[in-house]
Formats: C-alpha cells, structure tokens, sequence
C-alpha cells in the first residue's frame, strides 16, 4: 500500500499588526461646535503620528470644516447635535460627519457641479453657499453620502495617506 503523498506544510509569513484608529465625538450644532470639531480633529490626527501642518493634516481640517458647516448650516434639527467620526487606517483617512436631516440631502458627487456654478449656489442669491462640497470634490479622493440608521445622514470622505 502507498501513502498518499502531501505536499509539506508552508509556513505562513508574519503579517504586521493593522492598528485602526477611531474617534468619535458629537458637537452642538452651531458654528461654535463646527471649528471645535476642526480643532480637535486636526489634535487627534497628530497625535495618532499626522503632524500638524503636513499636506494630510491640512487637507483633512478643510474636510472636516467643510463638512462640519454643511452639517450645521443644511442638517440643523432643533436640539440635536451633529457627530465627527475619523477612522485612520494604514494609507486611509475617512472623515464622517452625521446629522439628523435625512431629508435634506446634498447631491451626489458628479451632480453638484451644477448647483455649484449658478450664482449664490443653493440659495439663488449672491453668498457662498454650495461651494463646500466642491472643495470636498476636489481634497478628498472619494466622498459619498449614506443613510445614517435610525435617522439622518452622514457624510464622508475618504483621503489616501503616504505610506509611512
């Protein structure tokens, strides 16, 4: 009788640990809560090693500023706050912002071009209003907008980082 013949077992290589950082925070929903949301993202980037300064600490405060005063202006619901997600992975940031107005949409990415050259923006009137997700476009490598469960919205975006 003949053994069966088993090709030997290769070990598998290490694999480095894949640290994940999370913070999570909610801001009262007015410009106050908007620039500490800008403050305390751009704290917790450097300390989790994203010097303040650099193009991805600089980058992600326009991000978060952007999309903390669309939450606050578009998304305010009487009493209820808006919430700063940020999630560093290796090569990754993704900044989420959340607000109670799951109504009040902001277009998809590709459609807001269009609202965004008409004079005024969203309002019709001569102010800056609906130039923030351009800026969004243009900084972050990816953005969307998503369903926020049991009510809202939240959006995000997504920043490719350097290798470190």
């Amino acid at each position: 009788m003949t053994a069966s013949a088993t090709p030997p077992a290769i070990p598998a290589a290490p694999q480095p640990p894949v640290t994940v950082r999370v913070f999570l925070q909610r801001f009262s929903s007015t410009p106050r809560g908007a620039r500490l949301a800008r403050h305390l993202a751009l704290h917790q980037l450097h300390s989790w090693g994203v010097p303040h300064g650099t193009e991805a600490s600089e980058t992600a405060a326009v991000l978060v500023a952007e999309l903390a005063a669309n939450a606050v202006t578009h998304g305010l619901v009487p009493g209820r706050d808006f919430e700063l997600r940020l999630v560093l992975e290796p090569g990754k940031l993704t900044v989420d912002v959340s607000d109670p107005r799951g109504e009040c949409r902001p277009p998809r990415p590709g459609e807001m071009r269009a609202s965004a050259e008409r004079p005024g923006g969203e309002e019709g009137g001569e102010g800056e209003g609906g130039r923030g997700l351009v800026l969004v476009a243009a900084l972050a490598d990816r953005w969307s907008v998503l369903d926020r469960v049991p009510v809202g919205k939240t959006v995000r975006a997504e920043l490719d980082l350097p290798a470190r």
